[in-house]
C-alpha cells in the first residue's frame, strides 16, 4: 500500500508539474542538439585498417599478432606518423610545453586505436577532422610497419649474412693453402693425384722405365701426403659448398624487399562523422534534464511542506 502511495505521490507531483518538467527537457534537448554540432565540437571521421601479420617469427612465447601489435605500438611508428602528418598543429598541442610530449601520447592513443581482433588480425582505427588524413594515417601505419619489421629483419639477416662471408672467406683460404701444397708436391716431386700416378707408375714400372724408378720412389715418400690433401680438399670443398647455400638463402632474404601485413579490409575516408553522435548527446541530454526536474521538483515540494509544517 506504501508503495503503491509513493508511486501515485509521485505521479501526481509529475502532473503537476508537468509543463515545467517538458519546458526543462526539451530546452536541454535543445541546447545538447546545439552544442553538439560542428559550431562547438569539431566532428571526427574515423578509418580502418585491418591486417593480418605476414613473413615474420615471433619472438619467445607470443604470436605474430602480438608481435605485430608491439611493433605498430611503437614509439618509433608514432614519431614517424606525427612528424609525417604534423599532428602537433593538427591535436593544437604546443611542442614547446613542458609536458608536450605527454599530451600527444594522450591525444594519439585516443585518436588512434590499435588492438587485436577475435579473429587474430589487427585492427587500425584512426578519428581525424579530416577524413582523408583519417585513411592517409591508418595506410602509413602500415607502411611503417611494413619498414620497421624490414629494417629489423635486415639488422639481424645481415649480421648472419656477413658471418656467412667470413666462414667462406676462411674456408676459401684453407681450400687454397691444401690446393697450393699440392702443387709444391707435384712440383717438385712430380705427383699432383695418388690414384692416376699410382697407375701411370705402376705400368712404367713393369715396362722398365727408368723414370717410373724414380716416381715410385717418390709415390712411397709423398703419396699418402697427396691422398691426405686430396681427401681434405674434397671435404673442404663440400663444407664451402654448403656454407654457400645457406649463405645465398640469407642474402635473397637480406636483398629481398617483403611486405610483413596482409591486408583484409583497406581503409577509406569516411562520408559520416563518427563523433559525436548527436542523437545519443540530445537524449542524454533530454533524459537528464528530466531527471534533475524531477528532482528539483521534489526538492521544491518537500521543502514547501517543511515549512508548512513548522509554521
Amino acid at each position: 500500500m506504501d508503495n503503491n502511495f509513493n508511486n501515485l505521490s509521485l505521479v501526481q507531483l509529475i502532473l503537476k508539474w508537468k509543463w515545467h518538467i517538458i519546458i526543462i527537457t526539451v530546452a536541454a534537448a535543445i541546447c545538447g542538439a546545439v552544442f553538439s554540432s560542428s559550431a562547438f565540437i569539431t566532428p571526427l571521421y574515423k578509418s580502418e585498417a585491418v591486417a593480418y601479420p605476414a613473413n615474420i617469427n615471433p619472438y619467445s612465447d607470443e604470436s605474430e599478432t602480438e608481435q605485430m601489435l608491439q611493433i605498430i605500438n611503437s614509439q618509433s611508428i608514432m614519431d614517424s606518423i606525427v612528424e609525417k602528418y604534423d599532428l602537433w598543429s593538427d591535436y593544437g598541442i604546443d611542442k614547446n610545453d613542458k609536458f608536450a610530449k605527454t599530451y600527444m601520447v594522450n591525444e594519439y592513443r585516443g585518436k588512434i586505436k590499435i588492438s587485436k581482433t577475435p579473429y587474430e588480425a589487427v585492427s587500425i582505427a584512426v578519428s581525424d577532422k579530416d577524413p582523408f588524413v583519417a585513411c592517409n594515417i591508418a595506410k602509413d601505419i602500415l607502411n611503417f610497419y611494413d619498414k620497421k619489421v624490414h629494417e629489423l629483419h635486415n639488422q639481424k639477416v645481415g649480421e648472419v649474412v656477413a658471418m656467412y662471408e667470413r666462414q667462406l672467406r676462411l674456408k676459401q683460404h684453407d681450400i687454397d693453402s691444401l690446393k697450393q701444397c699440392v702443387v709444391e708436391i707435384g712440383t717438385q716431386h712430380g705427383i699432383t693425384e695418388y690414384t692416376g700416378v699410382s697407375r701411370e707408375v705402376t705400368r712404367s714400372y713393369l715396362n722398365g722405365s727408368a723414370k717410373a724408378a724414380e716416381l715410385k720412389e717418390n709415390m712411397e715418400l709423398y703419396g699418402a701426403d697427396i691422398l691426405d690433401l686430396t681427401t681434405k680438399i674434397q671435404a673442404e670443398s663440400n663444407t664451402y659448398v654448403s656454407i654457400k647455400v645457406d649463405y645465398e638463402q640469407e642474402l635473397r632474404f637480406y636483398n629481398s624487399n617483403l611486405t610483413y601485413s596482409n591486408i583484409v579490409t583497406d581503409p577509406f575516408p569516411a562520408d559520416k562523422k563518427s563523433f559525436p553522435v548527436r542523437w545519443v548527446v540530445v537524449a542524454l541530454c533530454g533524459l537528464g534534464a528530466f531527471l534533475f526536474s524531477i528532482l528539483l521538483v521534489f526538492i521544491i515540494e518537500n521543502r514547501k511542506k517543511f515549512v508548512l509544517n513548522n509554521q
